[in-house]
């Protein structure tokens, strides 16, 4: 018999953690430990995003503007997220190839439909194209808004893992609320409401 008490108690100890351990691992794979949400790092939207571009926008036969894909910034403080494409300008009304920066910031919403996460409600901060006629810069302004819209409105950022909703589904919730983070995007699980 071993006179030393404390060993008894820590052989005690490890082997209920041995014995507790599975059982914490299951519900942390089971999302009982933390149902709460689903988060999605920057570098997983950015490498969605990127797959969409480039992209061309021809304007009337008279111009074309090639924009690249965006670099993502998360805005937490706004709830949003800041997109800056760099973009090239060309065309018959040009005579020569301009480049420049389109830089929008949107916020997101959830499409259950497809359990996407898309862009929306979209702000253009500034179109720059350096070196354009005073005219023309003002014709591309003006044409800013309607070029946000077909450039990122509803593309999709994120698409719902089936791990992320086989878990969602065993709890009973459902995607909900999405928050830009410092981390990413965090989407939180809700249960429906009747």
């Amino acid at each position: 018999m071993n006179p030393n008490p404390s060993h008894r108690v820590g052989g005690g100890l490890r082997r209920s953690l041995l014995l507790v351990a599975p059982a914490l691992a299951l519900l942390a794979a089971c999302g009982a430990v933390k149902p709460g949400s689903v988060t999605v790092p920057l570098e997983r939207l950015q490498s969605r995003i990127d797959a969409r571009f480039p992209r061309r926008f021809p304007l009337a036969g008279l111009l074309e503007l090639n924009l690249q894909a965006p670099r993502l910034q998360l805005r937490p403080e706004a709830n949003r997220i800041n997109a800056v494409m760099a973009l090239e300008a060309a065309g018959v009304v040009l005579r020569r190839s301009y480049s420049g920066l389109l830089d929008i910031d949107f916020a997101l919403r959830y499409e259950r439909a497809d359990q996407t996460v898309r862009a929306h409600d979209l702000l253009v901060n500034a179109l720059q194209i350096d070196g354009l006629p005073p005219q023309t810069a003002q014709l591309l302004n003006g044409l800013a808004p309607r070029l946000a819209e077909q450039t990122l409105r509803d593309v999709v950022v994120y698409q719902l893992q089936p791990k992320d909703l086989a878990t969602a589904d065993r709890l009973g919730v459902m995607p909900g609320r999405i928050t830009v983070t410092p981390a990413g995007l965090e989407i939180e699980l809700v249960r429906p409401s009747a």
